[in-house]
C-alpha cells in the first residue's frame, strides 16, 4: 500500500541519503547495478531520482480511489516546486537537493513523471492509441531516462536522444513481462493498432490475453522494443567517454530480458520472466569494468 506523503514524512528518521538507498537496496531493482557503477556523488543523486520515481508510481498503482490517487501526486508536485525553490521537505527531495543544482536535473522532467502516474492514475488504461502510448511511455520512462543521464553526467542532442528511446525500449519490455499482471488490475498497455491489425477487440484485456492471434501482437511489439534497443546502442556508440557506462549496462540487462520474453513466445511459461543473477553480473564484468 502507498504511504501518504505526509505519512512517509513522519515515519522516516533516517538521514535523507540513507533514506533514499535503503529504499533502492529494499526495491532490488535492475537499475541497481548501473547506479554502482556511478562515482558516489552521481549515485546519490541516480538513489534520488529512482526513490522519487518509486515512490510516484506506488501512487499510482496502489489501493486508493482517484481523487486520493489525485492529491497525493499533487503533494508531489508541491514538493517538486518546493526541492526547486531551495525548501524541499520529504527526506527524497532532501536527497536530491545538492544533485539538482550539481547536475542541473531539470525540473520538467520530475514533473513528466508524475504527469504519467496520473495517467494512471485517472483510469485503467487499456488498449491506449498510439499517441497516448508514446506519451505515457516519455513520460514515465523517457522523463526519468533524461534525468538519468544529467545525473551520470552525459549532455547533449545525443544523450537525450538516447534517454527518450532507451526508455521506450525499457518500457516496452516491462510491458510485456507484466501482461498478466496488469491484465489481473484491468490494464492494457499495448497500443490499439497493433490489436487492430489482428482484429482483436480491446475492451477487456484479459481476453486481449486469451485471443488466438495475440502472439503476433506480442512479436510485433517486442519487435519495435528490439529497433528502439539497436538505436540506442548506435546511440552510445556515438557518445565519448565513460559517462553512459551505467546506461549501456542498463541496456544490455534489458536487451537479455527481451530476448528471453521472446524466446519463450506467448503466453508466457514462466511465472515471470528474469535475466539470471550470474548473467547480470558477467554483464557488470563485460560493459560495466571493461
Amino acid at each position: 500500500m502507498a504511504e501518504s506523503l505526509e505519512l512517509q514524512q513522519a515515519v522516516t528518521k533516517d538521514e535523507p541519503d540513507d533514506y533514499v538507498r535503503h529504499l533502492v537496496e529494499k526495491a532490488g531493482s535492475s537499475f541497481l547495478w548501473g547506479m554502482r557503477l556511478l562515482p558516489p556523488s552521481r549515485r546519490r543523486a541516480m538513489y534520488g531520482i529512482y526513490a522519487f520515481c518509486r515512490a510516484v508510481d506506488d501512487i499510482a498503482d496502489g489501493p486508493d480511489e482517484e481523487p486520493q490517487k489525485r492529491a497525493q501526486l499533487e503533494a508531489w508536485r508541491r514538493e517538486v516546486d518546493q526541492l526547486f525553490a531551495g525548501t524541499p521537505t520529504h527526506p527524497i527531495m532532501r536527497a536530491l537537493q545538492q544533485a539538482t543544482g550539481s547536475f542541473d536535473l531539470p525540473k520538467a522532467e520530475f514533473l513528466a513523471v508524475i504527469d504519467g502516474m496520473e495517467m494512471d492514475a485517472r483510469e485503467a488504461i487499456c488498449a491506449p492509441s498510439r499517441d497516448d502510448f508514446t506519451l505515457y511511455c516519455r513520460r514515465v520512462a523517457g522523463a526519468v531516462g533524461l534525468l538519468s543521464v544529467h545525473a551520470f553526467g552525459a549532455r547533449g542532442p545525443v544523450a537525450e536522444e538516447l534517454a527518450v528511446v532507451q526508455g521506450e525500449a525499457l518500457q516496452i519490455t516491462n510491458i510485456l513481462r507484466d501482461l498478466k499482471e496488469d491484465a489481473a488490475i484491468g490494464r492494457l498497455y499495448i497500443p490499439k493498432d497493433l490489436l487492430e491489425l489482428q482484429g482483436i477487440p480491446s475492451s477487456d484485456p484479459r481476453s486481449v490475453l486469451e485471443h488466438p492471434d495475440f502472439a503476433a501482437v506480442h512479436t510485433a511489439l517486442g519487435a519495435e522494443a528490439q529497433v528502439l534497443v539497436e538505436r540506442a546502442r548506435s546511440l552510445i556508440q556515438q557518445s565519448e567517454g565513460s559517462s553512459l557506462r551505467p546506461a549501456r549496462l542498463m541496456l544490455e540487462i534489458y536487451s537479455r530480458l527481451l530476448d528471453r520474453i521472446l524466446a519463450t513466445g506467448w503466453p508466457h511459461k514462466e511465472t515471470r520472466i528474469t535475466v539470471p543473477r550470474a548473467e547480470k553480473l558477467w554483464l557488470v564484468l563485460r560493459y560495466g569494468l571493461i
